[in-house]
């Protein structure tokens, strides 16, 4: 048994927890799949230097979730936790262009569940009241 692969183990698990300042969930709802775009605004002072990095490579390009976590070599949760601080900090959005059409003419036809799945997020986090609302009535 190696105490050297023991010790870096740790050393990682303890990077991710001071990447993600103890956290264990995002404020997002988040897929693997989900795929982000820079935005306009610039992330916080105290935020981590991970968060340049994703910026620069979804500045190139759009990015998934599980993209991004495989170029950082980090866990997808830890990814998506920064990733929620940077969609806090209006510095990535999430693209609601329809990213898996075969064709524009595919597009337009119908509803993208993608599309109406972060739609929902985006409306569930501007009124999480509203599902117990429409229950009711």
């Amino acid at each position: 048994m190696s105490t050297h692969g023991d010790a870096a183990e740790e050393a990682s698990f303890v990077r991710t927890y001071t990447l993600t300042r103890g956290r264990t969930r995002p404020r997002h709802l988040l897929g693997v799949d989900t795929v982000l775009d820079a935005g306009p605004g610039r992330p916080g002072p105290g935020q981590v230097g991970e968060c340049e990095e994703i910026l620069a490579l979804c500045g190139e390009h759009r990015r998934s979730v599980a993209e991004l976590a495989g170029r950082l070599g980090r866990p997808v949760t830890a990814v998506k936790i920064i990733v929620s601080d940077l969609l806090d900090a209006h510095a990535l959005v999430i693209s609601v262009t329809d990213a898996y059409a075969t064709s524009e003419e595919d597009a337009d036809e119908r509803p993208n569940p993608h599309l109406l799945a972060a739609l929902a997020a985006g409306l569930k986090r501007k009124w999480p009241d509203a599902v117990t609302y429409a229950q009711a009535g």
